[in-house]
């Protein structure tokens, strides 16, 4: 069986690896388990806002995330708060742009190679498309939505890793600081 996937390289590896984990996560994320863990992460101060800020990144965990936030804002100090949270969503943006850039990316390679002497290409090569995505990306990234698209038109440019991480860090702080001040004033 080993030496079959010697022999037979599987070429979309890590985008159905991606795809597969976000079906299967999509079925935990309902369990009571896991809405159980996610909760019990409010009680753990200021590392919990670390933690919950890898989890607020994710399509499927931002909602409860950001609720989680929005309860340890009680608690800490919404300032610190959010830096915190920030550093977190750091960590969790780092490790999608890491893997859309070096391995869901580089599988599309050759399709991309292949499109690239299409009539819409000459769209995608423009100086207003090439502008547009990261700000584009870096919208995504501070709004309330995942983050998952904003990283990836971030890593489809030749952005360096450590603009990535501070851009990252910046974007999602000032993100959360609002969203936490915005909610707590809408609602008290």
């Amino acid at each position: 069986m080993l030496t079959y996937f010697h022999r037979h390289p599987w070429k979309y590896k890590n985008t159905t690896l991606l795809l597969l984990s976000i079906i299967v996560f999509f079925f935990l994320a309902e369990t009571p388990f896991v809405k159980e863990m996610i909760s019990s992460i409010g009680e753990w101060g200021y590392a919990g806002a670390v933690l919950t800020g890898i989890f607020s990144v994710m399509t499927f965990t931002a909602a409860p995330a950001l609720t989680v936030l929005y309860y340890l804002s009680d608690k800490l100090n919404p300032i610190e708060l959010s830096l915190l949270a920030g550093l977190g969503s750091v960590i969790g943006d780092f490790t999608l742009f890491k893997f859309f850039k070096d391995s869901v990316f580089k599988e599309f390679e050759p399709i991309v190679e292949r499109l690239s002497h299409s009539p819409i290409s000459h769209i995608f090569k423009s100086k207003y498309f090439l502008w547009l995505t990261p700000v584009i990306g870096a919208v995504i990234i501070a709004s309330p939505l995942p983050d998952e698209l904003g990283v990836s038109l971030l890593s489809i440019g030749k952005m360096t890793r450590w603009r990535f991480i501070l851009l990252s860090f910046l974007l999602n702080s000032i993100g959360i600081f609002i969203i936490i001040t915005g909610t707590r004033a809408i609602l008290e």
